[in-house]
């Protein structure tokens, strides 16, 4: 019998690019994976050109699906902090594939939710249990990611947006402070400004500039060296910096908020999902009281949102997932 077909699947972060070759099998069987560095490169053709070449299928690729930070208009991309331009068209003459798709990072995301394993998920909440009914995704790394599922009765079905730029809303006087301090260096401040690894930073620099906390010499200097919300999450960790706990405090309470926001705009009684590269790491500190009390913090769709399971995705490979599943249909149709 011979083998089935191949698929390319593709994972597009701002920091690096994960390529796999799955055979289209029930278990998705992975024949060949890489992670390049996307600033190496200038292009998502250049990049797909190495990976088939390091690791050459033998066989031909029948289709491909990629996930990639940014708005799909009028099929062209522009990745978010790469200065790559994407033409969606242009890629099966590019690429040798016959079909390929180009989906939004955080759709392909929630389409990999379907692949995870209850191993993959940490529980937050339990809620009613329930998968049935709409999904959300909110992923905070680098950037924010919001994504919605669609329940049709039967399955559901993804959908891509760029909610993490909606207008950030303060629900106390402190982060009402927060917003005024960003306001006057950004103009406009989404909730990427202060839900993501940027804005772990500027609540920091918030907090240290505005007096509310004491930067210590060590953690000024690994900021200098390292990635600062990396840094500020390890002395907040190990209660070394009192500065560090309270950015990280204020992260987890607006990411909270925003989770919920973002529930009840897609009424996601199938489940909310923390995605992102963020979540996994400060699981811990999602599980203390502060993060549940802020998503809960609705007023009275308090008792609304309780029956919504929500989960910290710990798999990080969900997108690259998600992009193989989306290949697999086009060999469908």
């Amino acid at each position: 019998m011979p083998p089935e077909p191949l698929v390319l699947a593709g994972d597009l972060g701002g920091t690096n690019f994960r390529l796999a070759l799955f055979r289209s099998d029930a278990g998705m069987t992975r024949t060949a994976s890489a992670k390049y560095r996307s600033a190496d490169h200038s292009s998502l053709e250049e990049v797909v050109r190495l990976f088939l070449e390091s690791h050459p299928p033998g066989e031909p690729v029948l289709a491909a699906c990629f996930g990639v930070p940014g708005p799909n208009i009028a099929g062209i991309v522009k990745p978010s902090n790469l200065d790559w331009k994407i033409d969606v068209a242009g890629l099966p003459s590019l690429l040798g594939i016959h079909r390929v798709a180009v989906l939004n990072d955080l759709e392909a995301t929630a389409h990999g939710l379907a692949a995870l394993r209850q191993t993959d998920l940490g529980v937050l909440q339990a809620g009613s249990g329930s998968s049935a009914g709409n999904r959300c995704v909110i992923a905070p790394g680098t950037g924010l990611g919001e994504a919605g599922l669609f329940w049709d009765g039967a399955e559901h079905h993804p959908w891509a947006c760029e909610g993490g730029h909606a207008d950030f809303a303060p629900t106390d006087d402190l982060q009402a402070a927060l917003l005024d301090f960003l306001r006057k260096e950004f103009g406009s401040v989404s909730f990427e400004r202060v839900v993501s690894g940027m804005g772990i930073f500027n609540i920091y620099r918030f907090l240290r500039d505005t007096g509310r906390g004491k930067e210590t010499p060590e953690v000024a200097a690994a900021i200098l060296r390292e990635d600062p919300a990396a840094v500020i999450d390890h002395h907040a960790a190990d209660a070394s910096c009192p500065l560090c706990v309270s950015t990280m405090d204020l992260f987890v309470r607006m990411l909270g908020s925003e989770a919920s926001n973002l529930a009840l705009k897609t009424m996601a009684t199938g489940g909310v999902f923390l995605g992102g590269g963020i979540p996994p790491k400060i699981l811990p500190l999602l599980r203390r009281p502060l993060f549940l009390e802020s998503f809960l913090n609705k007023g009275r769709m308090k008792s609304l949102l309780q029956s919504f399971p929500l989960h910290v995705v710990l798999n990080d490979e969900t997108a690259l997932l998600g992009s193989a599943r989306r290949a697999l249909k086009l060999l469908e149709r």
